[in-house]
């Protein structure tokens, strides 16, 4: 009994585990420029968002975020370009390949222009902190381009 119970459950972990890595994402729903009036985070259980004002040209900074972003391991980008003002990016798991989709844009803020990077889970109720940690790490990666908070 307990050999089917496993196999039972070993059957439902790999069907789960294909359909999250085969289903097929609503790309409009993750492609939209997020908005943000000055400079902080918004922290939600399955996303970030971070707004930092820019030392440099919007496009700089763009591209900038673009290199860090496909630098990342399993990171490319799904929608948009530097030239449009808006990429999304995906970024999958390593183990169960769980999407998370972070989308980069430069806005005017009352204080110069702002980088606003929001990152989602597309599956679960929580994301355990792996999108504030990713937006996290390209800021600091992107060193002085960005004003950090404080």
């Amino acid at each position: 009994m307990l050999k089917k119970i496993l196999i039972g459950a070993g059957v439902v972990a790999l069907v789960g585990a294909v359909y999250v890595r085969l289903s097929p994402s609503d790309i409009s729903t993750f492609h939209v420029a997020p908005v943000a009036t000055v400079a902080g985070d918004v922290g939600g259980s399955h996303s970030f968002q971070a707004a930092r004002q820019i030392t440099a040209p919007a496009a700089d900074v763009l591209r900038a975020v673009d290199t860090v972003a496909t630098s990342t391991q399993r990171t490319y980008a799904v929608a948009g370009s530097i030239g449009e003002g808006l990429v999304t990016y995906q970024t999958r798991s390593a183990l169960m390949g769980y999407p998370d989709y972070t989308t980069v844009t430069v806005m005017d803020g009352p204080d110069g222009p702002l980088l606003v990077i929001l990152a989602q889970s597309r599956f679960g109720q929580s994301d355990l902190g792996v999108n504030r940690a990713r937006v996290e790490e390209w800021l600091a990666r992107l060193g002085p381009l960005v004003v950090p908070l404080g």
